[in-house]
């Protein structure tokens, strides 16, 4: 991924959270076929031997990818973060001299490593387990595996296998208008603020952030 120094990634902590709090990761493997991806919520989690910490989930049985990918494979999963179209009106600067033009903010971050397969029920489960209290925290009824049948649980989880990816590297962007002057990020905070399309209230909080610095 190009990542300009004015787009780097605040701090590692930053792509951690962002694993935490968006973990629907588009995992893209390199297989006999050719590249394949596949869109799968993993879950991060701190790992003594791998200081950027390792990756945790699961695909379906019937998914090709744990065939296919063998532990001598890299594997890339992308995530996603808040993004949004920033038009040129929103620059005071348009105005002085006309020399502006649209671009997108996102913020992603991408992190590398080898896939393990994991074929055993007590890892699947504690996964499975681990996977959804994350989730379901905050809710006014927090669902867990027991609230099912055991047998219906034990049914579907012969139905999936559990996957692993330390993270051998990490590398992030923030590309929230940093390299324009204070007065355009203020402009595109703002209109950000009331565009009222999707993502872009979020992006306008990390434009903000970005321009109380006065950089």
């Amino acid at each position: 991924m190009y990542v300009p120094k004015h787009f780097e990634a605040p701090s590692v902590e930053a792509m951690h959270e962002l694993m935490r709090t968006a973990p629907l990761a588009t995992l893209v493997s390199s297989t006999s076929v050719g590249l394949e991806a596949n869109h799968i919520p993993l879950l991060w989690s701190p790992d003594p031997a791998a200081p950027s910490g390792c990756l945790r989930g699961h695909v379906a049985r019937a998914n090709p990818l744990w065939r296919n990918v063998t532990g001598e494979s890299e594997v890339l999963a992308i995530f996603h973060g808040p993004d949004a179209y920033v038009s040129p009106g929103w620059y005071p600067s348009k105005q002085e001299d006309g020399k502006v033009v649209p671009t997108w903010n996102y913020v992603a971050v991408h992190a590398h490593g080898r896939l393990r397969t994991i074929d055993d029920r007590d890892w699947l489960r504690e996964q499975l387990t681990l996977l959804t209290a994350e989730h379901e925290a905050g809710m006014a009824s927090p669902w867990q595996l027991t609230d099912a049948p055991a047998g219906y649980i034990d049914k579907l989880m012969g139905a999936v296998v559990g996957i692993e990816i330390v993270i051998s590297r990490l590398e992030g962007k923030w590309k929230a208008s940093q390299n324009q002057p204070v007065a355009n990020r203020d402009g595109v905070a703002a209109g950000l603020a009331v565009s009222g399309r999707a993502g872009a209230a979020r992006m306008a909080a990390l434009v903000a952030a970005g321009a109380e610095h006065r950089t």
